[in-house]
């Protein structure tokens, strides 16, 4: 079954759409990974984040989350999420460590 939500990982076009899901530490790191460009390092971090969160990685064509689509399975991960909102932006920071690490492996940070 085709669902035109669907995408191969989770996609950017769904992050303002997890504004107002937590509290006001969620919200300015939703809306910071917004605001800045595709390639810049927090928006990369945001999307690495929510992919681990979502399990974006063992998704496929037949699976139940792929049939809701990307804005329902992120939604409901940020909802079912059951530590604090802390928890949520050290998920973050790791993520930033994972990006970060990589981009200076490849030479694109200092």
């Amino acid at each position: 079954m085709f669902n035109p939500d669907t995408d191969f990982l989770f996609p950017s076009r769904v992050i303002l759409k997890l504004k107002g899901l937590r509290g006001p530490d969620w919200d300015a790191l939703v809306e910071r990974a917004d605001a800045v460009s595709p390639t810049d390092p927090d928006h990369l971090s945001f999307i690495l984040m929510m992919v681990q969160l979502n399990g974006c990685e063992n998704c496929n064509a037949d699976s139940f989350k792929a049939m809701r689509g990307c804005t329902a399975c992120s939604v409901q991960s940020i909802e079912r999420f059951s530590g604090q909102d802390e928890a949520l932006l050290k998920r973050f920071e790791k993520a930033s460590g994972q990006i970060h690490k990589h981009l200076k492996s490849i030479r694109l940070l200092d």
